[in-house]
């Protein structure tokens, strides 16, 4: 790095300091004794700024993409995307259309993909873009449902990929990431070849594809390194047509971020796989409130160790692409992430001025088979972790298999709640009480934090830190000071419950209303019925705070209404689907108010738009396609879906779909199946040879290669046709309990997915493999794990030992079958049908791109 003038330095610093005391005004604890928190946004923070370089465009279509220094734009309207991961060439491509639907469901608005160079042109020359590794197709299929695009094209992507993506034979023969002749050459050819795979899929055609990202954690300086070699990228970009409005880099890790043409995207994770420590990690910087985007900057006194990093990063908008919703497993470090982890991160960093989610990574998947060489990242190719050879589970909203993890519905909570809200929230800058967390020990200290705009606003509330429970919050009030007013709420000092995190209104305009506030949290808008929809968390009594204005009436059938002076206060309702507030104004405008349960809302999906809006509680997992519902759930009584608005007065469902009559202002309907029981054969093999010993290298154990398999522990697993023969069964998962090492599945001689040991069960979907090598058996492997293993297992995880101080068992093998419904609701017809089976052995055969 180029020393820095005292002169730049003194003004970087005298920059972070103006931004700390006007971008996020500082409040004062009230000396009331009790636990109120003031936060004073007094002060308005300066508008969004123009960017100093041209970023955005025009569609063939007319819509155009822009940005400034806050947030982007869609067409001349502020826009909080929500982005998320999906590696296409790790999934069976015959699979993507039904994932790329469940994505949506799941809120995502723009799917970004890593295009890994080793897993098109393994071989030089020899471009392979067929099956799964058919990058048009998958954009087209984007598009098809109605998904922006961001391709990250590297060349070096990591991504826990061999080499971080390169192929063997470009790092045998040239000096990498940097302006090297040789090396420039062969990444051209295959941005030119990424560039003929978009052609005509680009915004500037009318594509979904929007934004572009160059390399990756990118931290080089020096001649023909730094931003020279970025800039150089993505002038190469365009040179191979991939002309778009966004082309960004990665901001953390000491990143190169030009000065000119590119935007930095941040990133941050619940948990580390990659540190080097086999004990717990020390509380996570990730749920404290801050303005510093890049949490290695963040000291133990949660204090900025660069200034002036903040001060860069504060001239552009807080873009995420690395939001960590999950967390991979390396050999020596095998951490698991809970859906309260991943959900209360993200809640965090929307409180902290986040105006884009990027998930990293939203969907899990499976190395694709190399021609070569295995494509995962190991030691012994020079990279710090061995990570497993296939899976690539992550722990994802939606895992290696397509199955829906906790994580997925609460961040859906959040995703629906930006789609409605969110053009608000990004105009919205963060302020933070003057009273914060003095360390990342201190859990005595409340953590809050709000973004508020001309009067209006949200507050922010994370009582939730990873492995490090915090306390109950006895007697919790927020008292926000706005410039023409002050707000205290809740009206009278309530307990936040440990663990808890959740989001409160501020001056929210609710049909003819205005909402002073509400201590739930709002969910959504449904436009057609003038419906807000909010939910409660559990132990925090929701009340209702409105403006008392003349020619308004609120009603709560079931709650308690107050007046008291301006102000009308509702509480006491008990969550559930009735109308819970009804607002009316006399010869004009009606509106009300859903207060659902926070299990109720984590059931909570929505599809359409306008008129043809329908809100839907399930406790199924959903996904729409054109007018038909499609429900998945292993326990066929869960096949229902109660659905707001009802269908029009008189409509009858035909043969399949039951009417269960209404629940509160749902209808509900729901697709009859039995239950099909199945059990599956284990017999076992051999039991395990004297395992090999550790390796290390560098300070962590080294991962055992293939030949250490050949003494696991072994059995034969054989499932019969009955776990996929039903008509209603979309899927069915092989779950496996065991206790061990690591743990591979092999079809036939062929492996076709691993596991590393963290007292997890390890689920295996089995519709891609053929029934004949069901019927015959999969070979299942298990090493021991030793008691002296220098690994990280979480709490828990690690097993009672035998006397030998070794373990290889297997506790149990299941099938746990996914029945699927589908409901269809159209205008003409009300019907229901179960899709027929599809054919399995996906994996063994992918479509090819005339398919």
């Amino acid at each position: 790095m180029k020393p820095v003038s005292a002169f730049l330095l003194t003004t970087s610093l005298l920059a972070a300091s103006f931004l700390m005391r006007h971008s996020t005004p500082a409040g004062q604890i009230a000396p009331s004794g009790n636990s109120t928190i003031v936060i004073d946004a007094t002060v308005p923070a300066s508008p969004p700024k123009p960017l100093p370089f041209a970023v955005g465009g025009r569609s063939s279509t007319g819509h155009v993409f822009s940005a400034n220094s806050r947030y982007l734009l869609l067409d001349g309207k502020p826009w909080f995307p929500i982005m998320g991961e999906f590696h296409f060439s790790r999934y069976p491509a015959a699979d993507w259309d039904e994932e790329i639907l469940k994505m949506k469901a799941g809120g995502i608005q723009v799917v970004s993909t890593y295009v890994f160079w080793i897993h098109q042109e393994e071989i030089e020359g020899q471009f392979d873009w067929t099956g799964q590794r058919d990058l048009r197709r998958f954009v087209e299929l984007c598009a098809k449902h109605g998904l922006y695009v961001w391709v990250r094209i590297g060349p070096w992507d990591h991504g826990e990929c061999r080499n971080g993506g390169f192929p063997d034979w470009v790092v045998q023969k040239c000096k990498t990431r940097r302006i090297d002749p040789l090396f420039l050459s062969y990444v051209q050819s295959f941005y030119d070849q990424i560039g003929a795979q978009l052609k005509g899929l680009l915004w500037v055609n009318g594509g979904p594809v929007m934004g572009i990202q160059l390399d990756n954690e990118y931290s080089a300086r020096g001649p023909g390194e730094g931003a020279e070699y970025i800039l150089t990228l993505r002038r190469m970009a365009r040179k191979a047509g991939l002309d778009v409005p966004f082309y960004t880099v990665t901001g953390w890790d000491n990143a190169v971020v030009p000065s000119r043409d590119i935007l930095p995207v941040f990133g941050g994770y619940a948990d580390a796989f990659w540190s080097r420590s086999v004990k717990e990690l020390p509380p996570n910087p990730n749920f404290f409130f801050t303005s510093i985007r890049c949490d290695e900057n963040v000291a133990d006194d949660l204090r900025s160790k660069r200034p002036d990093i903040d001060a860069l990063d504060a001239k552009y908008p807080y873009l995420m692409a690395e939001l960590g919703d999950g967390m991979e497993v390396a050999y020596h470090r095998r951490p698991v992430v809970t859906a309260d982890d991943t959900g209360a991160m993200a809640l965090v960093k929307m409180g902290s001025g986040a105006s884009m989610f990027g998930y990293y990574i939203f969907h899990g998947g499976t190395n694709p088979d190399g021609k070569k060489t295995t494509l995962q990242e190991s030691q012994a190719t020079g990279y710090p972790n061995d990570l497993p050879v296939k899976s690539y589970d992550y722990g994802a909203p939606l895992g290696e298999f397509g199955q829906v993890h906790p994580s997925f519905r609460i961040l859906k909570t959040l995703n629906i709640f930006a789609a409605d809200f969110g053009s608000d929230l990004v105009q919205m800058p963060a302020y933070f009480p003057e009273r914060t967390p003095a360390s990342k020990e201190d859990s005595a200290t409340p953590r809050v934090a709000a973004r508020v705009l001309n009067g209006r606003g949200f507050i922010f509330i994370n009582n939730h830190q990873r492995l490090y429970p915090l306390p109950e919050r006895k007697d919790f009030q927020i008292e926000l000071r706005l410039p023409k007013e002050t707000v205290k709420l809740p009206r009278t000092p309530t307990d936040v419950p440990s663990g808890a995190y959740t989001i409160w209104p501020v001056n929210l305009k609710v049909g003819p209303s205005l909402l002073r506030y509400a201590t739930a949290q709002l969910l959504c808008r449904l436009d057609a019925s003038n419906t807000y929809v909010f939910f409660a968390w559990p132990g925090i009594p929701a009340e209702f705070a409105f403006a008392t204005t003349k020619g308004i009436t609120i009603e709560s059938a079931g709650g308690t209404t107050t007046n008291d002076g301006n102000v009308t206060y509702v509480s006491g309702i008990q969550p559930g689907t009735n109308v819970a507030i009804r607002i009316e104004e006399q010869g004009r405008e009606s509106a009300q108010v859903l207060l659902l349960s926070r299990d109720e809302a984590l059931d909570a999906w929505r599809t359409g738009s306008g008129k043809s809006q329908r809100f839907i509680v399930s406790p199924a997992d959903l996904y729409f396609d054109a007018d038909s519902i499609h429900l998945l759930s292993a326990n066929p009584a869960n096949l229902t879906a109660s659905v707001f608005p009802p269908l029009d007065e008189g409509a009858q469902p035909s043969s399949g779909l039951e009417d269960r009559g209404e629940d509160g202002v749902f209808r509900t309907y729901a697709v009859s199946e039995t239950p099909v029981t199945t059990h599956v054969r284990v017999q076992e093999l051999a039991a395990a040879g004297d395992p090999p010993p550790i390796a290390m290298e560098r300070g962590v154990a080294l991962a055992p290669g293939d030949a250490a398999f050949q003494s696991a522990a072994s059995w034969r697993i054989r499932v019969p046709d009955s776990a996929l023969d039903s008509r209603t069964i979309d899927n069915a998962y092989l779950v496996i309990n065991y206790k061990g090492d690591v743990a591979r599945l092999y079809v036939g001689e062929k492996l076709f997915t691993d596991n590393f040991y963290n007292g997890t069960p390890w689920i295996i979907g089995l519709k891609d493999i053929p029934r004949k090598e069901l019927a015959d058996g999969l070979e299942l492997r298990i090493l021991p794990l030793r008691k002296d293993d220098p690994l990280y297992l979480p709490k828990g995880a690690w097993p009672e030992f035998p006397s030998s101080g070794e373990i290889a068992t297997l506790n149990s093998v299941t099938i746990r079958p996914e029945y699927e419904g589908v409901m269809n609701f159209t205008e003409q017809t009300k019907a229901s049908s179960s899709r027929p089976l599809k054919p399995a052995g996906r994996r063994a055969a992918q479509p090819t791109p005339s398919e």
